[in-house]
């Protein structure tokens, strides 16, 4: 009896199921709140040389402005330089400082803003860039910030993926939610620029865990049928909680109470954590038969299964965990040693790359669209619910990797169609803004239900570990991506699109999933290939050798995989 039986007894879908995606709706609300956080926290308001005896009111003096300001090519007064002795606009008589006789002959000097800079505080009261005067030379500074965030979410998404398949999921869960508390408010403190960036950093790596541990300790409570639903309504939250951002930002101006307001819903996440199960299937991986045993019968019980004592017996749930113990510990290694998980993770890591390199990139980069921040801000989070109706749709008829490899091609072609219209074609240009923000949740919804299906259940941490870390590196540097406009102002979007379209490619590289069952072993995914590479030839074959297998209290139950037996059909290779 494997797993997939057990689940079926006690009810793969229920009040159990729901009450499960319920609780841990809360991290999904919570993440992007802290991950599209810099588009308020950061936000560069409009700003300019702070000027002798003015004030800050952008409204007028405009002609007298022009006296200290130079013109930049499109006719608006510079931001970050201002004359090195003031000009005398017609009609103007300037008091204060003289204007240097040799500079009547030619080209007026200009310095950078040796006072410091004067900010437009109508639409943020504060903001880092407003403390830190991260503008102009120091922009870059501003863009760093949210880097090292997703570098902070990389690291942490390899040693959580790791930690969870080791010590649990809802042990982990816990230490994310903490340090994410802990770290959250220490950057709401931050007294300098490099408390700030490391606080957050450390923000980054604690809030990797709701990344990969939510989306698994959901699935692996499903069954087949009940998958795609559960994924798509779990992954809505997060919409939710975009939305949810534009209101909070809107409601607090200031960028420190606004960090504390999307960083204190932790705490009712922690006493949450009381109702949460820990994976059923993860236990019998360890071993852990009691403690299973609990889990089950409380499943049973709130689904309104009866379950007689035989059925869920320790030793009816020894036999199967004696198939799926893990005698030794997982290590990402173990995602390289067969040929099929060695495809299948180099293939992950390409499509995580792109979803988060051009997702972020659109995300992150809410300007330009004709609206103020918040209603953009609004208008990519409402977005999201039909673009996931859509994948709910495509997942269950189309598959998975047609689906991930649809929505990223469609990014692709929204983010190169806009390079091909002109200023004047504004409302086209916002409908494909639009129109490449849906596509690029959709493609994000998709990875993590496609991802987590490919992976068997003593590596899917691991697995979901590696390919969050290469989606973080996208996602980290998508904002860097935006200075390439310096370079040529097109570059960034031909850069989000061409990878969005790499992405696309290597989806199509990858097995499909749909009404799959959750590969419990390395052996589980071997087979697949084996009965791929034997046109279906070996089906029956493949049973009782996996048994045989499985069987095996030694290292082989981790590390042999169909495909490493000389003389079977598996030796041919998987994928064409």
């Amino acid at each position: 009896m494997g797993f997939e039986k057990l689940l079926d007894q006690v009810g793969g879908f229920g009040l159990f199921q729901v009450r499960n995606v319920f609780l841990l709706a809360l991290p999904r609300l919570i993440m992007p709140m802290q991950f599209l956080l810099p588009i308020f926290m950061a936000a560069v308001p409009a700003h300019r040389c702070a000027l002798p005896g003015t004030s800050a009111n952008f409204s007028h003096q405009d002609a007298w402005l022009e006296g200290y300001l130079p013109q930049e090519p499109d006719g608006t007064l510079s931001s970050c330089l201002r004359f090195t002795h003031p000009q005398a606009p017609h009609n103007t008589t300037l008091q204060g400082e003289g204007q240097s006789p040799g500079e009547l002959q030619g080209e007026p000097s200009t310095v950078p803003c040796p006072q410091g800079w004067e900010y437009d505080r109508s639409e943020f009261s504060s903001t880092i860039t407003t403390e830190w005067d991260l503008v102009c030379e120091r922009r870059g500074l501003n863009r760093i910030t949210s880097t090292l965030f997703f570098a902070g979410v990389l690291v942490g998404a390899v040693a959580f993926g790791y930690l969870s398949d080791r010590f649990g999921r809802r042990r982990l869960l816990l230490v994310s939610y903490v340090g994410t508390l802990v770290m959250g408010l220490a950057s709401a403190a931050s007294v300098s620029y490099v408390m700030f960036v490391i606080t957050r950093t450390l923000t980054g790596a604690a809030l990797s865990g709701f990344t990969i541990i939510v989306i698994t300790l959901e699935m692996e409570w499903l069954d087949v049928e009940h998958r795609t639903v559960a994924g798509v309504l779990s992954s809505s939250f997060w919409s939710g909680g975009v939305m949810l951002l534009a209101l909070v930002g809107y409601l607090i101006r200031d960028w420190r109470w606004l960090l504390v307001a999307v960083t204190l819903p932790c705490v009712p996440g922690i006493v949450c954590l009381w109702w949460v199960p820990e994976s059923a299937r993860w236990l019998l991986t360890q071993g852990r038969v009691e403690e299973a045993r609990r889990y089950l019968l409380c499943c049973a019980k709130l689904n309104g299964r009866p379950v007689g004592e035989d059925s869920l017996s320790l030793e009816t749930l020894s036999k199967v965990a004696a198939g799926e113990k893990v005698v030794r510990r997982p290590s990402y290694l173990d995602l390289l040693r067969t040929p099929r998980l060695r495809h299948i993770s180099l293939c992950c890591v390409v499509v995580w790359f792109a979803v988060n390199f051009a997702y972020y990139g659109l995300t992150l980069n809410v300007s330009g669209l004709g609206l103020n921040v918040y209603l953009t801000q609004l208008l990519f989070g409402a977005v999201e619910l039909p673009a996931k109706l859509l994948v709910y749709l495509s997942v269950r008829y189309a598959g998975r990797r047609l689906t991930q490899a649809g929505t990223l091609l469609g990014t692709a072609l929204t983010l190169g169609g806009r390079l091909l219209l002109s200023s004047e074609m504004a409302s086209w240009s916002t409908a494909l803004e639009v129109i490449g923000k849906g596509c690029s949740e959709s493609s994000f919804t998709t990875v993590y239900l496609f991802t987590t299906e490919l992976y068997p259940t003593v590596l899917r941490q691991t697995g979901l570990g590696l390919t969050a870390l290469m989606g973080r590196l996208g996602g980290s540097l998508a904002p860097l991506a935006t200075l390439l406009d310096g370079v040529w102002l097109p570059l960034p979007k031909l850069t989000y699109g061409g990878i969005a379209l790499l992405g696309a490619c290597t989806a199509l590289l990858l097995p499909e999933t749909r009404r799959a069952q959750l590969p419990e072993t390395i052996q589980d995914v071997e087979r697949k290939r084996c009965i791929q590479s034997s046109g279906g030839r070996d089906t029956h074959e493949a049973g009782p050798r996996l048994s045989g297998i499985r069987g095996r209290p030694s290292t082989e139950v981790l590390h042999q995989g169909l495909g490493e037996q000389k003389g079977r059909p598996c030796d041919r290779g998987w994928g064409r």
